[in-house]
């Protein structure tokens, strides 16, 4: 804590303080996680971010970091990804925790050998914490290979709880970019298929959960060092929303329920609540507890059945834009 104190100093900046607080149970052996995109810029917005994560890890200790794209804007030499990864992650990258990230419209094939990034040199990947499995895409370019390798490894996880992340948002209000409709004709029925229950993107910078659709819970968390005032509109997917400050999206995960909370760049909630998995492929989707602004919300949703997966495999290439 004390060197990212020295960092801000350095950068001269000066996070206006917040009511910080955890709403995440802290179960024992509960896997936790932090999932965040489009932060690479270097900026003051991201150093804030980085501060209220640090000071987040001291209460909820969390091991992993998913990265969800715009890992690094801009330039790419050694300095680049000291100045916009290194520095502002030094305190949890010394705590020991783990970033794993997925390329994004505005990152390089240079990033899938960095080391702290643990990509292994490849575009797309899978790992395991606890019963959790997570499928890390590219969704720049969804080919034959990535989708024959995802429904492969989808099919053969046996984990009780599949999450995957990517940069383009299935779903997404967002009015700059709004949702990858192409991407979504070809992953959505994998995700239904092969019980995938949440699904994480960057790249529309702002905050969102989307309303379960098919039963897959999505989440967008683009605005990890960039921020888009006034981006979301008003959709009939939309459950939450929030494009007034940057945001980071805590994750906890314990036996048949996943806690989430998102915390704004002061330390304030913006949103939090609670998913519970199905615990057999034949029961119906349970009843979700959702908390927001103190309001509690209660639904049931229903188990749809899985949509045929096409038989014919295009390619979607995605624009470079902001």
């Amino acid at each position: 804590m004390r060197r990212i104190l020295l960092i801000l100093f350095l950068f001269g900046l000066a996070i206006p303080p917040g009511a910080q607080e955890v709403t995440l149970p802290l179960k024992p052996d509960s896997v936790r996680f932090v999932a965040f995109g489009d932060m690479g810029t270097g900026g003051k917005l991201q150093y804030e971010v980085a501060q209220q994560m640090a000071e987040y890890h001291q209460k909820f200790p969390f091991d992993s970091v998913v990265m969800l794209g715009d890992n690094l804007y801009g330039g790419k030499s050694p300095t680049d990804f000291e100045k916009k990864f290194a520095m502002p992650y030094r305190p949890l990258l010394d705590a020991g925790v783990k970033f794993h990230a997925a390329l994004g419209n505005h990152d390089s094939p240079d990033e899938l050998l960095y080391k702290p990034f643990n990509m292994n040199g490849q575009r797309f990947y899978t790992f395991k914490q606890g019963k959790v499995r997570f499928f890390a895409l590219d969704s720049n370019y969804m080919d034959p290979a990535q989708l024959k390798w995802l429904e492969t490894e989808l099919k053969n996880s046996g984990s009780d709880w599949k999450i995957a992340f990517f940069h383009h948002p299935l779903y997404s209000s967002g009015a700059a970019h709004g949702s990858s409709l192409e991407l979504r004709a070809l992953l959505e029925p994998l995700f239904v298929k092969y019980g995938v229950q949440v699904v994480l993107s960057g790249h529309d910078h702002s905050y969102e959960r989307v309303k379960p659709q098919k039963g897959v819970h999505y989440f967008t968390a683009g605005s990890g060092g960039k921020l888009m005032r006034g981006n979301l509109r008003n959709t009939e997917f939309r459950a939450a929303g929030f494009d007034q400050d940057c945001v980071f999206l805590a994750i906890e995960i314990a036996g048949d329920q996943l806690y989430f909370q998102a915390i704004s760049r002061t330390g304030t909630t913006v949103d939090s609540g609670m998913i519970t998995r199905p615990s057999g492929e034949n029961e119906k989707k349970p009843q979700a507890r959702l908390t927001r602004d103190g309001t509690r919300l209660r639904w049931l949703t229903s188990r749809i059945p899985a949509v045929p997966f096409p038989s014919r495999l295009d390619s979607v290439g995605l624009a470079r834009d902001s």
